[in-house]
């Protein structure tokens, strides 16, 4: 008996870890049976072929074997032919594998394992959780192995780490479909929500009114573009949009800042916020006054919810490890990139650039429809804007630089248009151009492609509505003016002075004595009366 025991105990013991260990090993994670019953289940019934095919792939066998003859399955699958015995028997032998996986013997014993199809979904996603858990160990076997390297980048190795579970992520964790009465209740709860909303504003306001009347507010799980050339003001819009987010509307914004500094960008939204000329600030050049003038307007900037990352060079993969982060703690609703070009598409570094660019873009994509916000990403423009002939320097789509995957992935396309960039001083309606900007909206998936014209401040770097006064408060903030009152400390004082109505008046009996007269025709108080 105590023999029998110390057999059991020297085939399975399980460590302080949990793994359990065999007299040869560590034993992956697997479910030999269970594949056997997946495989075998697809032979018999067409219906669990189509039950199967999105959830598991070649490589999500443990048995190799298995993983040929599952791929031999997809390939009959994906030409429309029949799946059986015999014809996965005859795939098998012409791509010269069936002797490999045990012959036509062991592809008709399959169908013994099983007597129906009824729990196929459950034994192909038991299959996929075996195979999540061989791949989590892979990589982490990798990584211990290359952290215990002197030689190993340790950035390098978090960045590569971090793209290999993602990738297991994106391959193999895959969102259900939803039902139609599901999305008909979550469309009209977004309707009812609009229809409530005064300002009709149902994203995240840029704080240009021009623009959120067309826009109705960035919308969650959107990926939108804004381009142009160099020194044509993408930074300066970008950050006085947050600004008018984060300080006007309170709403958490990320700025991705692979360009510039983080105190480079907080610099020019102090010049933004407390308009004061951004070299002034950059010298130190202040006056006592404007001293003031910042501390007192930067107040609210402070406190706002804006969170910059000024990593340079950074990663698809990184950015989207930094933005779950950032989504979760801070409950961020508008991410900012600048600029999309300056990213990278990863450690690897396989392709030209223009594959890289497409890659980038098409991870934004999905970044953003996974956290459900709305993401701007600037990009530069081509050159063959400034050499087109005919004159006009309007920026069309296929001025995108590098590739054409961005147009495709973009919900919008926006570009900024300054006639006075190019020394134009007029425009085609002989209006002068001095200070002003064009946001072309060339792509649209949501509504229409219009341009709307706005006012840019240079010296500040800001840009704002065309009717905005330099000094006045945002036409969305909560700081009205007050109404007209009666200056008590003036009439404290009066020293005797009389006062008359403005108008409808022609009586002197009318006059009380403290009042104040104004008139211009007089030159002495008292010969009025």
């Amino acid at each position: 008996m105590n023999q029998e025991n110390q057999n059991k105990t020297r085939k399975r013991i399980v460590t302080s870890t949990g793994i359990p260990v065999t007299e040869i090993g560590k034993l992956p994670p697997q479910s030999v049976e269970l594949e056997e019953a997946v495989l075998g289940a697809m032979l018999l019934e067409k219906e669990a072929l189509s039950t199967v095919i999105d959830i598991l792939s070649p490589e999500s066998f443990y048995k190799e074997q298995n993983g040929k003859v599952f791929a031999a399955i997809v390939s009959l699958f994906n030409r429309s032919e029949p799946v059986d015995i015999l014809t996965v028997t005859q795939e098998l032998k012409r791509n010269g594998e069936l002797e490999f996986v045990g012959g036509s013997y062991y592809v008709s014993a399959l169908t013994n394992r099983i007597a129906s199809s009824a729990n196929i979904e459950f034994h192909a996603r038991v299959v996929a959780q075996k195979f999540l858990q061989r791949e989590l160990i892979r990589i982490g076997t990798e990584t211990i192995k290359t952290a215990y390297e002197d030689s190993t980048d340790v950035f390098e190795l978090l960045d590569h780490t971090t793209q290999n579970i993602f990738e297991i992520l994106d391959n193999n964790v895959r969102k259900q479909h939803d039902k139609m009465s599901t999305l008909i209740t979550k469309a009209l709860d977004e309707i009812d929500a609009a229809t409530n909303q005064k300002d009709g504003l149902l994203g995240v306001p840029s704080g240009f009114t021009a623009l959120d009347r067309i826009t109705g507010g960035w919308q969650k799980s959107d990926l939108l573009i804004l381009a142009a050339r160099p020194g044509m003001g993408k930074t300066a819009f970008v950050v006085t949009m947050a600004k008018n987010a984060a300080v006007e509307f309170k709403k958490p914004v990320a700025i991705f800042s692979l360009e510039m500094s983080s105190v480079q960008l907080v610099k020019r939204l102090i010049s933004s916020e407390t308009e004061l000329p951004q070299d002034k600030i950059l010298k130190g050049n202040l006056e006592d006054y404007e001293y003031q003038q910042l501390h007192e307007r930067i107040k609210n900037l402070a406190v706002a919810p804006l969170y910059i990352d000024d990593t340079p060079a950074l990663s698809i993969f990184e950015l989207r490890a930094k933005a779950r982060r950032l989504k979760e703690n801070q409950k961020i609703e508008l991410i900012i990139i600048d600029y999309l070009q300056l990213m990278s598409g990863g450690p690897d570094g396989k392709g030209n650039r223009e594959q890289e660019i497409s890659q980038i873009s098409r991870g934004l994509k999905s970044l953003s429809k996974e956290l459900e916000i709305p993401i701007i990403a600037l990009s530069q423009l081509s050159r063959q804007v400034e050499n087109r002939p005919g004159g006009s320097k309007r920026p069309q789509l296929s001025d995108l630089r590098e590739s054409g995957a961005i147009e495709q992935d973009a919900d919008m396309v926006m570009f900024i248009y300054r006639p006075e960039y190019y020394g134009l001083e007029v425009d085609e309606n002989n209006e002068p151009t001095k200070g002003r900007a064009e946001i072309i909206i060339a792509k649209n998936r949501h509504g229409a492609l219009e341009t709307v014209k706005l006012r840019f401040i240079g010296q500040y770097a800001k840009f704002a509505d065309l009717d905005y006064n330099e000094g006045q408060d945002s036409i969305y903030s909560s700081n009205q003016p007050k109404s007209l009152e009666q200056n008590n400390d003036f009439l404290a004082n009066n020293d005797g002075t009389k006062t008359v109505q403005s108008k409808n008046w022609d009586k002197a009996d009318d006059i009380q004595s403290g009042d104040i007269i104004k008139r211009n025709d007089i030159d002495d108080v008292n010969d009025a009366f």
